[in-house]
Parts: C-alpha cells; structure tokens; sequence
C-alpha cells in the first residue's frame, strides 16, 4: 500500500519567493527524502483553473508512520520560511490497491490536475466525487487517511499535455480544480539498505 502526502500553500513575500522556492525545491527536497518511509517528492506551481493555493508539494509515502519517526519529528516544518506559509494545508491520503504513486510524477510539458473537496463532510465529499468522476475520467481518486483531512477527498491526473482543461464545470459548493505545473524534478529516496 502506498500513501500521497499533499502540502498545499501560498507564499506570502515576493521579495523572497525566489528564494524559499530554491530551499523547497532543493535541500527541503533531498531533507524529506532522506527519512524513513518518504519515497518519492516534487513540488508544483498552479498554473491554471482555480488558484487558490498556488503551491503543492506532493511526496510519496510507504506508510502513515513516516510521520512518526524520530527523523521526521525532530526537524520537520519550514523553519524560518514559516511567517510567510499561509493558507497551508497537509493532508495523507491512501492510494487504491495496486496504484502506483509515480504515476503522478510530471515532466517536461506535463501538469497535474487536482480536484479537492474543501470543507466538505465525507458525505458530501462522496457524493461530489461520484459526480466529479463521471465528469473527469482518468482522474484517480484518493481518499484522506490523516493528518488534517482539508480536503477527505482528492483528485489527481497527470497530463501529458498542460494546456488540458476540464470540458464542463463540475458545480458543487468547495470543489475545486487546479492545474499544476511542476517546478522540481520528481525525485527519489536513495535506496537504503
């Protein structure tokens, strides 16, 4: 079984928005890969549909416990980039059986669709996604095993071709699309022994 941990967020200071992007993107990257159970991470920018977090840091994971090592609880966060996080969310979710999580990692010229749920119950979530599946195929859909559950349900696709837009609207009160572009490569753990 495998997990996706989604991080989205806004940047709240332009002037040094080059700068975390660099951090993030950089060491943060090879920092989270280095712990136990993170397998895979890369980060995106939304470029296009709903913006409303412009940030998404989507990470790989073999199992929930990640979460609660001691390599993960003793520096994990975003240090002093932290006064400038806003509209920050992180939520794990499970990927169905059989799934592969580098089925979401995007190249060059690629994006990645994600439809959230935002604020909604599992209910309605649910009944949302039966509609938002019909109207969106090849969209995986994952549901939220932990952390903060912003969303209980998620959406994503990669796409081979990121000027892809949904045909119709989907219409349902705190759902959401994003196309994101990636702005990392999608990188990979080291192989531990």
């Amino acid at each position: 079984m495998a997990y996706i941990y989604a991080v989205r967020c806004n940047f709240a200071d332009a002037a040094k928005e080059e700068a975390w992007n660099a951090w993030y993107s950089g060491p943060k990257l090879a920092q989270m890969l280095a712990k136990p159970m993170f397998l895979t991470g890369q980060r995106f920018r939304a470029t296009g549909l709903e913006q409303r977090r412009q940030y998404l840091a989507l990470w790989s994971l073999a199992s929930p416990e990640a979460f609660t090592t001691p390599e993960y609880t003793s520096d994990w966060g975003f240090f002093e980039w932290a006064p400038f996080i806003t509209d920050w969310s992180r939520d794990l979710y499970e990927m169905p059986a059989g799934s592969d999580p580098a089925q979401f990692a995007a190249g060059d010229g690629e994006a990645l669709y994600l439809a959230a749920f935002e604020g909604m119950t599992e209910a309605a979530a649910d009944a949302a996604m039966q509609h938002a599946a019909a109207a969106r195929p090849g969209v995986t859909w994952l549901k939220a095993v932990g952390l903060d559950k912003h969303s209980p349900r998620l959406g994503l696709r990669r796409l081979t071709d990121a000027s892809w837009r949904p045909a119709a609207p989907v219409g349902a009160a705190g759902f959401s699309e994003t196309i994101f572009t990636p702005i990392s490569v999608c990188a990979r753990a080291a192989e531990r022994v």
